[in-house]
């Protein structure tokens, strides 16, 4: 059967006109689903007895399962969560002064292989659905009793490849009868699939374009990732010139700082040439060392410099603050802990 959290609300009214039922109903459930956060049809009590029963006959409501839960010093917590069909994914809870934010999946596995990831080696088994994505939000928020502010989509997974299911999941979170999370307070993710880019800029929705960079060559980004190889970086970054133009929104660039690999300063003045006059953000990442990893996390100083020559020529640059360093904080490293059997 069909998993109603999988419905935008405009798609959830047809579902229902054609059932024979008023579109105002779809409202009704979605108050249910993502206000009153309701895991059973029965719960949904404003809803006839024969509506109630005709839901349940065509539709399931998807409640995952917390299978493990690893609750860092700093408040962070990372879940790994039992997807009901023998698989499991990871999401993560961090916690901010300004509120919390969720990193969910948007994939079972991930097909990139980032040498520099942890989710490499994990074997890609297929894409969550929309439903699926939401409840990973909806989880956590059930069980911490707290409100998510900001969604990351940065865990496993490449969310543009899992294009339409992640912009389906978006216009859910951002609906205000759904979880009424800001668009601007949602960041998409890519490892730089640039015709899905291309395809994003024309949804005229206000999330965030996260691009994973990590290096300023084409030699360098090619061992770190493989996806450069298809699009190098000259075309990925004209494809961001061409969102910005379209959209003109912000892109941030991530970079992940590995040690003797892409952290001098020479890496600083080429990112520099590359991203002057771009309307863009540098987020830059110690990077997490993980089991059998070939990179190693840059040292503090070499991670400062790196920040300072790019503010002070012109480009705007931060250092993600690091947490969950006492738990499996690096993404796909509790799965690969708990489900050694996935990987190759």
């Amino acid at each position: 059967m069909k998993n109603i959290k999988d419905y935008d609300l405009e798609n959830l009214k047809e579902e229902l006109k054609q059932m024979g039922e008023k579109p105002f109903r779809a409202e009704q459930i979605f108050k249910w689903l993502y206000d009153e956060k309701v895991e059973t049809f029965d719960d949904m009590t404003n809803l006839s007895l024969e509506l109630r029963e005709k839901l349940k006959s065509n539709y399931t409501i998807c409640n995952f399962n917390i299978l493990k839960k690893q609750e860092s010093k700093d408040g962070t917590i990372k879940y790994l969560l039992d997807v009901l069909d023998g698989n499991a994914i990871e999401t993560v809870l961090m916690r901010y002064h300004h509120g919390n934010s969720i990193c969910v999946s948007s994939q079972i596995g991930c097909k990139m292989g980032c040498k520099f990831c942890a989710s490499t080696g994990i074997k890609f088994i297929r894409n969550l659905t929309s439903g699926e994505i939401v409840e990973q939000i909806l989880r956590v928020e059930q069980d911490t009793k707290e409100r998510i502010s900001n969604v990351v989509f940065m865990g496993i997974g490449e969310p543009l490849d899992n294009y339409e299911n992640v912009v389906n999941a978006v216009h859910i979170i951002n609906n205000p009868k759904g979880l009424n999370i800001g668009a601007r307070h949602i960041s998409i993710s890519t490892s730089g699939l640039v015709p899905k880019i291309y395809q994003l800029a024309e949804e005229n929705i206000q999330c965030t374009l996260s691009i994973s960079l990590h290096a300023t060559t084409n030699e360098k980004r090619n061992q770190m990732m493989p996806i450069n190889n298809t699009y190098p970086i000259e075309e990925l970054l004209q494809a961001c010139k061409d969102y910005i133009a379209k959209t003109n929104r912000r892109i941030s660039f991530e970079y992940a700082l590995a040690k003797d690999n892409n952290d001098n300063l020479e890496d600083a003045k080429q990112l520099s040439k590359l991203l002057k006059g771009m309307l863009c953000h540098v987020n830059l990442i110690p990077i997490n060392k993980i089991e059998n990893g070939k990179y190693d996390k840059s040292s503090n100083e070499n991670i400062m410099k790196f920040r300072d020559y790019l503010n002070e020529h012109g480009i705007v640059a931060t250092i993600r603050r690091e947490l969950g360093t006492d738990i499996d904080a690096a993404c796909g490293q509790l799965r690969r802990k708990n489900l050694k059997g996935d990987i190759e």
